[in-house]
Formats: structure tokens, C-alpha cells, sequence
């Protein structure tokens, strides 16, 4: 069935359709990075597999990548990851989880990595620092570290002297109870990942968009969104989510 446009507006494009559909579109749309949360193909579901072309085609989209999934995810798929360069991952900790066993450790994290292509320098990313009362620019110099050489310089706005970096473990709530998608992600994990690699104003594609969460933290934090999603009945309902959107116009009285 050929792709088609189920909402649009003037910051985003959801799409119902097999993005590969239309990947020369999205090769050509001057992304800034995708972030996606793809079929991790653990279980025996239907929808749940894992598309072995999926990081090449993102990197014929833009040159950094956030994806979501499990270690033993990465670890099986790290074949299909030869055109990226690993940057860093990012441990999401929800109040709840997922047991796919009954004799191992319950599961209540996923790992959510960012890859780049290129000379790092070149790719955008966004020094993640948490909220200060009264920001001041301050400056980390280079230095030594025990465990990891040298420790290159850093930009940042603190209020007390910092650093107050973002730490790599988020603890964000799951979408347990409320979800229209059984993986659907919380605004609160999406947004910090988007900030980090997308500059304000720019574009962040998503692939799997299930109901369209990625474009929708994308629209809350000023970045523009192209998302696609194969199944008709999550593409429809992540479209009515904006268009039950009802938003602040400053009007007052």
C-alpha cells in the first residue's frame, strides 16, 4: 500500500506506510538525526521484528542516530550497525518492567545508544546539563582521568559551579496503563535525546513511529518531525493525538 500522509501541520509530517517507501524522500528531507524505537525481535509477536536493513537506511537519512533497545539486542544486530560509529548509551529506568522469563532478573531498563557517522566534531550535540535557578557560562578544562585518558574541554551553564551534567541513567515513568502502543515511549525519555542531537528548529525523523511520540516531544521542545508508522491502527491513532492537541495561543480574557 503506498504511503500516505495521515496529519500534517507546519513543525510535523506523520506518515501511515513502510518508511522504505519513501526513503528517498527522507534521504533528501536534511535531517538532523533519527530517533527511533524499533522491533527489538525478543518475542514471538507478530509485529516484533527486527529489520536487519534499518540502521543503513538511517544512515542514508542523517548522520546520528538515537535508537532504542535491549543489550542482547545490540549485542545479536551489531553487524548491521557497521556504517555507525558508537557514541554513548543511555539507560532509561522505568517504575515497572517486562519479565520475557520467569527465572531472570526482572527487567525494568532499556538502553537507548547514540551513533554518528563522520568526524564527531561535525555531528551537533548539545552538552546535556540539567536546569540551574540562575545560569552562568562556565568552562571545563581539559584534564587527565584515571580510567580514560584525557579528558577533553567542555561548555556549560550552571549556577553553583557545576558541572551538572545529565547523568546517563533518566528514571522516567513507562506509559504502563495509558499507552495506545505496547511500546510506546514517555515524552520525558524522548525529549532529552531529541535536545541533545537536534539544534531548535531542526528536523528529527523517526522511522517506527507507533503512535508518534518522537514527533510530538520533537514539536514540545521546537524541533520540527517526518514520522512513519506500518500499521494503520497506531498511525490513526497517534494522528488523532494531534489533532486533539489544543495548544496556547496567549490569548487572554
Amino acid at each position: 500500500m503506498k504511503p500516505r500522509i495521515v496529519f500534517e501541520d507546519d513543525l510535523v509530517q506523520l506518515w501511515h506506510g513502510d518508511y522504505r517507501d519513501i526513503l528517498g524522500d527522507l534521504a533528501t528531507c536534511g535531517a538532523d538525526a533519527v530517533v527511533t524505537d524499533p522491533p527489538y525481535g525478543e518475542t514471538t509477536l507478530e509485529w516484533d521484528r527486527w529489520q536487519p536493513d534499518f540502521p543503513t537506511n538511517a544512515a542514508s537519512i542523517a548522520n546520528a542516530l538515537w535508537c532504542f533497545g535491549s543489550f542482547r539486542m545490540f549485542v545479536q544486530e551489531r553487524d548491521d550497525f557497521r556504517d555507525w560509529k558508537l557514541s554513548q548509551d543511555l539507560v532509561w529506568e522505568k517504575h515497572n518492567g517486562s519479565s520475557l522469563a520467569a527465572d531472570r532478573f526482572r527487567r525494568v531498563h532499556e538502553l537507548a545508544t547514540f551513533w554518528y557517522r563522520g568526524e564527531w566534531s561535525s555531528v551537533h550535540h548539545e552538552v546535556p546539563t540539567t536546569a540551574d535557578a540562575v545560569a552562568r557560562r562556565l568552562h571545563r578544562r581539559a584534564k587527565p582521568t584515571h580510567h580514560q585518558g584525557n579528558a577533553g574541554p567542555s561548555q556549560y551553564t550552571s549556577e553553583d559551579g557545576g558541572p551538572r551534567l545529565m547523568r546517563s541513567v533518566q528514571f522516567v515513568r513507562s506509559e504502563h496503563g495509558r499507552a495506545l502502543h505496547p511500546t510506546q515511549k514517555p515524552l520525558g525519555i524522548l525529549t532529552p535525546l531529541i535536545e541533545y542531537a537536534v539544534p531548535r528548529g531542526g528536523l528529527v525523523v523517526d522511522v517506527f513511529g507507533g503512535v508518534f511520540s518522537t514527533a510530538l516531544a520533537a514539536r514540545q521542545c521546537g524541533r520540527r518531525a517526518i514520522a512513519v508508522e506500518g500499521r494503520q491502527d497506531f498511525a490513526e491513532a497517534g494522528a488523532r493525538r494531534f489533532e486533539q492537541l489544543t495548544f496556547d495561543l496567549g490569548v487572554t480574557g
